[in-house]
């Protein structure tokens, strides 16, 4: 396999470094990073973005996620694995990720059950992480980046 051209982020000037700066934000707004890594994997498999199922899913891994969590993420409205908060983040993920597949793109019931859990800087962090991936979601997709080839 291989990609249809470089990284479009590591060819345009700026544009690394400016999701990487994005990225560095999200970290500082205090959610766990558990969480962040299962919005990144629930978005990338909506997407299909080999790359980021990779990463983040070895990622989830590394920092001690029991393979359940991992393997799950996809049904996890039926699997006992994720607590409240996790599972409103997921939903609002769904929901952002797919904005066209429903009449109103998020409606008041996913947006009520991440509001009980987060607050506003949480709130802002948690869209914005999921703004993040379907960026890089979009990116690796369009130009068939290689999944594993970024671990070298």
């Amino acid at each position: 396999m291989h990609a249809r051209m470089k990284h479009p982020a590591a060819v345009l000037p700026g544009a690394m470094q400016a999701l990487h700066a994005l990225g560095r934000s999200i970290e500082g707004a205090g959610l766990p990073k558990a969480l962040l890594d299962l919005v990144y994997l629930r978005a990338s498999q909506i997407n299909g973005c080999g790359v980021c199922l990779d990463m983040h899913a070895r990622d989830l891994k590394k920092n001690g996620e029991s393979d359940e969590r991992i393997w799950t993420v996809a049904g996890w409205r039926d699997a006992p694995y994720y607590s409240d908060a996790e599972r409103a983040a997921l939903a609002l993920t769904e929901a952002v990720t797919r904005l066209s597949d429903r009449p109103e793109a998020v409606n008041d019931e996913v947006w009520n059950g991440a509001a009980d859990h987060f607050d506003e800087t949480e709130l802002a962090a948690l869209l914005t992480a999921i703004a993040t991936i379907n960026v890089w979601n979009r990116l690796n997709a369009a130009t068939r980046q290689v999944a594993g080839a970024w671990n070298g």
